[in-house]
């Protein structure tokens, strides 16, 4: 895992979207994600995860 994926990881447990964001820009991943968090704080953490490293 790279420091630039390290990073995104970090703002994925902080801040959701926003790490899914820096990957993807406003595409379907971050509008899910957004949603998710909404919905419930650990779904969108485990959703960004799931992205950003699978």
């Amino acid at each position: 895992m790279g420091s630039e994926t390290f990073l995104e990881v970090i703002l994925a447990v902080i801040l959701p979207p926003v790490g899914v964001f820096l990957r993807y820009g406003c595409g379907v991943e971050f509008w899910i994600d957004l949603l998710l968090t909404v919905l419930g704080y650990i779904p969108g953490i485990v959703y960004a995860i799931y992205v950003l490293v699978g």
